[in-house]
């Protein structure tokens, strides 16, 4: 169970940093500060939701997106994110383009780095405080 909690932590985590790297590099990305979290948490879930959906349908009709995978689920959660949130605008379709690109490298650089130093930490601290206690 805890290890469920940290990965749900670590994803919504890593989906957070790469919408706030568009947001940062993008002129035309734009998410209200109070909607950023229900933001992340809509795009989070569309991503965990829809992610299997495109594989599958990509698999069978269209093996050539295999590769191209993350991009197309993270586009289609930016979409669909989009709709939803009245807070969020990406702005034209070459910040559509340069969000997916970067939401996708934002989210994989912090989805490997967050384990490894963070959670890494974390554990260490949690295990030391267990350790003290008992002594």
């Amino acid at each position: 169970m805890i290890r469920f909690l940290i990965s749900t932590v670590a994803y919504l985590a890593a989906n957070a940093v790469g919408l706030l790297v568009a947001v940062l590099l993008l002129p035309g990305f734009v998410i209200d500060p109070l909607a950023f979290v229900i933001a992340v948490g809509v795009f989070s879930l569309v991503q965990t939701v829809l992610g299997p959906l495109i594989t599958k349908l990509s698999f069978k009709n269209f093996p050539q997106l295999m590769g191209g995978i993350a991009l197309v689920t993270i586009f289609v959660g930016l979409f669909v994110t989009d709709m939803i949130m009245a807070g969020m605008e990406i702005g034209g379709i070459s910040n559509w383009l340069a969000a997916t690109l970067l939401v996708w490298l934002g989210s994989l650089i912090a989805s490997i780095l967050l384990p490894i130093y963070v959670f890494k930490q974390l554990a260490e601290k949690a295990s030391e405080n267990r350790g003290r206690g008992s002594a």
